[in-house]
């Protein structure tokens, strides 16, 4: 019998992190006995006087928004990380370890319409509804990106190329887990991909990190995540939940060419509106697991409209 990979149980690679992932398409037709979730029906306002977020509310800790048009940015007013922490570290024979660490966060608002979201995430799955980001920058470079710029330096070493660069032509040359295009962005679920309609948004050009663009550029990445939010909201016609993040060179004043700009999707949903995909028991334990192959992943998401 020969082994094929829509077919039978395999580990897949994921070079940027150098983690393995399990995956096992024979499971995708067992029955489903776990935890349903309810699909929230209440639609947002455009404007809600108890947001936090909405133009001239007070927010939690006693600012008050302007009336804001277009974007607004501003410290969050419960950061995990101060700009002013006293340097500091603890380290007991190696084994109880600890180490002060600065930094700020500050959050992004969209739109000043309450009822607009990029995602039109669902209320019981955001931590506010309404349209924001947060920007995190710490002293020090976190885990995952850490290990991905391991990953890419050490490629780069060795074969005197961008990481992402190759696999992107890779991808393109073989089209089974591309699921859009334009002129500036490809959006793919990575063959080494862990949640379900899991993709990844990669700049077509070699690009460092957002400050690098043109106008094109951000018209195309604007677009790009456009369309990808809409293939997710209508493949199971709700609003699609997700964690997603940028990923980009340091700032620490260096040129890393070996880095190149992409952005990670995480969407929680397995297999319809109301069944999400957790990770438990041995993924906890052992490493991730998934069901739903990343080309038959790909390929729902091709299907869907962009309207």
């Amino acid at each position: 019998m020969a082994f094929e990979l829509k077919e039978h149980p395999h580990r897949r690679f994921n070079p940027l992190t150098r983690q393995w992932i399990l995956v096992s398409p024979h499971r995708n037709q067992r029955p489903w006995l776990g935890q349903v979730e309810t699909v929230a029906g209440e639609v947002p306002r455009a404007y809600d006087p108890a947001c936090y977020m909405c133009p001239g509310n007070t927010r939690a800790a006693g600012a008050r928004n302007p009336d804001y048009k277009t974007t607004f940015a501003f410290d969050n007013d419960y950061p995990a990380l101060l700009p002013d922490t006293p340097e500091g570290q603890l380290d007991v024979n190696s084994l109880l370890v600890a180490r002060s660490e600065s930094g700020i966060c500050r959050v992004v608002c969209f739109s000043p319409r309450h009822d607009l979201t990029i995602a039109r995430m669902s209320l019981e799955d955001a931590s506010n509804p309404h349209p924001h980001c947060q920007i995190w920058a710490s002293a020090s470079v976190p885990d995952e990106p850490a290990k991905e710029q391991l990953a890419q330096q050490q490629y780069q070493t060795t074969r005197h190329s961008c990481l992402l660069c190759d696999y992107l032509k890779l991808e393109r040359d073989r089209g089974e887990r591309v699921v859009f295009e334009n002129p500036h962005f490809s959006i793919l679920v990575p063959f080494w991909a862990v949640w379900p309609f899991e993709t990844l948004v990669v700049a077509r050009g070699h690009i460092g990190a957002l400050t690098e663009f043109t106008g094109d550029q951000n018209d195309a990445l604007a677009d790009a995540l456009k369309r990808l939010t809409t293939r997710y909201d209508q493949l199971f016609q709700i609003s699609f939940p997700y964690s997603t993040g940028f990923d980009q060179r340091p700032s620490d004043g260096q040129s890393h060419p070996e880095w190149h700009l992409h952005a990670h999707f995480y969407p929680p949903l397995l297999r319809s509106a109301t069944v999400r995909k957790f990770m438990v028991g041995y993924e906890m334990l052992g490493t991730p697991q998934r069901d739903i192959t990343t080309e038959n992943a790909a390929a729902r998401l091709r299907e869907m409209k962009e309207t």
